[in-house]
């Protein structure tokens, strides 16, 4: 019954059990490292490869099942795994797949610091890592070989929002026995359904939207059936936990995950609009935009964007660009996102693409939509741009 709410009322029940809990509607931090057994033959009787069941603190208790439960029921996966970070999910789910000899495909689009673990990491490991064209498509089956361990995605890209068709690639990596692994932190289980589009591991960094207030890190993998032991065991081989804490703040954020997802992709659409009006901007990088060049693909297999995007300004000084950021007040100064506050950012991609040429045509400064009013926003915005053209 449960799993065939949708997915505002699943948010509301996933990952609780009040009746096991003396009532109580949330799910309790419990907080342990040993755990004890009544007799040797209960002790020597579990098995290793139960990862659900209460063995030590490292592998999880009650709080942290239930994130993990509610996370993979609302994205359709077979079981998760929760992490300390983004990052160690994402550097988890590849050592996973990849070993020495191996050969990894990973977008160009990537988030920063996947590149730089495959750079710093696998590769002196004995991985041969390549980068691949986000706009690849089915095209990515003559990159694929007999060594190839996976394919990794991310959609849209990491600053510059590329859209990549990952039920294609998904559709020419299977055809030859290759798992695809996909960053959904952007898309989230609520907006982008991953294992409906060929995904066979899904890495979020929590940290951002399903905990939503700024004050928690933590990471998740979910996957199908097939590749749970092989990634489960790893993080465990690598004695990556998580605070029940923080497991409980993601359970928590994703109470309201539907919510705050919808009211800030408004606020994102119409600051993103107002912006493309202005003089001083040469393009807004948004999937959700009807003028984006993977409009379409996000039309077709999202439900909804995130409210992150990121702004190329014609061509202007980089002092000027940091006068503007600067001039901001509403706006914040800060990485992450997710969170209810608005962030900004500027940055600038050229020098880390390798399979694709970037060349935006002016700087590039990212943006993050929070809860405040837009209203709010766009006159922030309006007063630093107004900063950043003044006279010296």
């Amino acid at each position: 019954m449960t799993d065939k709410l949708k997915l505002d009322t699943l948010l509301t029940r996933v990952g609780r059990d009040p009746q096991s809990h003396y009532g109580a509607v949330n799910t309790p931090v419990v907080r342990t490292s040993t755990v004890i057994h009544p007799d040797v033959a209960s002790y020597e009787s579990v098995d290793p490869n139960d990862y659900k069941a209460m063995r030590y603190g490292t592998l999880g208790t009650p709080t942290t099942f239930a994130l993990e439960d509610a996370i993979a029921r609302l994205e359709g996966g077979h079981a998760a795994v929760a992490l300390p970070s983004g990052l160690a999910a994402i550097s988890a789910a590849l050592c996973a797949f990849a070993k020495s000899g191996d050969h990894l495909l990973i977008s160009d689009s990537v988030y920063g610091p996947t590149r730089e673990f495959c750079e710093r990491r696998l590769k002196p490991f004995g991985v041969e890592v390549e980068y691949y064209d986000p706009l690849i498509s089915s095209g990515i089956s003559a990159l694929i070989r007999p060594n190839t361990a996976a394919v990794f995605c991310e959609a849209p890209g990491s600053l510059t929002f590329e859209m990549q068709d990952i039920p294609a690639i998904a559709a020419a990596a299977h055809a030859k026995n290759v798992p695809v692994l996909a960053d959904n932190t952007w898309g989230t289980p609520y907006f982008f359904q991953s294992f409906e589009h060929g995904v066979d591991v899904s890495i979020h960094a929590a940290t951002k939207y399903i905990v939503g207030h700024a004050d928690a890190l933590l990471g998740v993998i979910v996957t199908t059936e097939p590749y749970w032991l092989k990634v489960r065991r790893c993080v465990a081989d690598f004695g990556f936990c998580v605070s029940p804490e923080d497991c409980y703040l993601a359970l928590r954020g994703l109470r309201t995950l539907g919510v705050r997802l919808k009211h800030q992709m408004e606020s994102a659409l119409e600051v993103a609009r107002w912006l493309t009006t202005r003089p001083e901007v040469l393009r807004v990088l948004y999937p959700a935009l009807e003028s984006d060049p993977g409009h379409a693909l996000w039309k077709r297999d999202f439900s909804g964007a995130a409210s992150l995007f990121s702004v190329i300004l014609k061509p202007v000084a980089r002092e000027s660009v940091a006068v503007l950021i600067d001039a901001l007040k509403v706006f914040s100064i800060g990485v992450s996102w997710g969170g209810y506050e608005s962030l900004a950012i500027r940055a600038d991609v050229r020098k880390i693409r390798s399979a694709t040429r970037w060349n935006p045509g002016g700087p590039l400064i990212r943006l993050h939509i929070g809860l405040e009013d837009p209203d709010d926003l766009i006159a922030d915005l309006e007063q630093a741009l107004a900063r950043m053209n003044a006279p010296a």
